[in-house]
């Protein structure tokens, strides 16, 4: 297993980079928490990247709708927001290295032609079987394990290669593919960590995969607990008791940094005074690993 170095000599800068497909729910708020306390609370800069190069999943107005909210909430990124379909010239910069230097190739498979396990088998890795045209853009795995040590999460191993196989970084209809976007994007704006939910953690290994093939350094990781409800249930932007949309802010940030496990004193009430307790007591080592669970009440005040 090979591990990589801690990149401690590099500026602190975190980000939140939702995707604009429908206004911020509590598990989305919950990242954008984690990521905000985590560069600031560490004298870093926190930034802004909406995520809008997938348009057939985007909502009209939901980007606009999710900065409302996050100004709601008091985080404001330190910079000037960055669209990310602004930077198709650097993806498919990417991208050509990624085709000249052998390590990508262009597959000629639809989801039908894969296994059942969903695995990629190689098919087109030497070339693309007579009767088929290209399609996507494949990058090559290597079967080797990949670790990194998470702040929250632990020490953890993935083998891209086991796992999914070789992956697609430009799909069929043309988009770039979001591990190959997701990590350009984050290496040209210089970010050094990464909080973000743990229902991501599994996409760590092919984006630390995607570092190494561009000859770049990866940023430290860290996953935030997944969020359920009483029954277990994973919260999710649909769910209609969603605290982010039924409750004041202050109530709402709180039970956010309940489930980060830094739940504020009773008598620490306004937004302002919680996000200067928030950030006075950030501690990555206090959050739970999760998943965890908190009871949501429409109309508590």
């Amino acid at each position: 297993m090979t591990s990589d170095p801690e990149p401690d000599d590099r500026p602190r800068r975190g980000r939140f980079a939702p995707s604009p497909t429908g206004q911020l729910h509590f598990g989305s708020l919950l990242a954008a928490t984690g990521s905000y306390l985590q560069a600031k609370a560490n004298g870093g800069e926190w930034l802004l990247r909406i995520e809008d190069i997938d348009p057939p999943r985007e909502v009209p107005g939901a980007a606009l709708a999710q900065i409302e909210t996050l100004r709601i909430f008091g985080m404001m990124p330190d910079r000037p927001i960055d669209w990310q379909s602004r930077f198709s010239a650097r993806h498919h910069a990417a991208l050509a290295e990624l085709l000249a230097s052998g390590q990508a190739f262009y597959c000629g498979c639809t989801r039908r032609d894969l296994p059942e396990n969903g695995i990629y088998p190689g098919t087109c890795r030497d070339g693309i079987p007579a009767g088929r045209q290209a399609r996507s853009i494949r990058l090559k795995t290597i079967d080797q394990d990949i670790g990194f040590a998470d702040a929250i999460q632990g020490e953890n191993r993935q083998n891209p290669a086991y796992d999914c196989g070789d992956f697609i970084i430009r799909r069929a209809d043309g988009l770039i593919a979001y591990q190959l976007a997701v990590v350009v994007d984050d290496a040209a704006a210089g970010v050094s960590e990464i909080t973000r939910g743990a229902d991501l953690i599994e996409s760590t290994g092919r984006q630390i995969h995607v570092y190494r093939c561009l000859g770049l350094e990866p940023p430290r990781y860290a996953h935030l607990p997944l969020v359920v409800d009483d029954d277990g249930r994973k919260l999710s932007k649909s769910d209609a008791d969603d605290p982010v949309h039924h409750q004041r802010p202050q109530t709402a940030l709180r039970l956010v940094l309940r489930a980060l496990g830094h739940e504020p004193p009773a008598g620490v009430r306004s937004l302002e005074s919680i996000w200067r307790w928030a950030l006075d007591h950030w501690e990555i080592e206090r959050v739970p690993k999760g998943p965890v669970s908190i009871r949501v009440h429409p109309r508590q005040q």
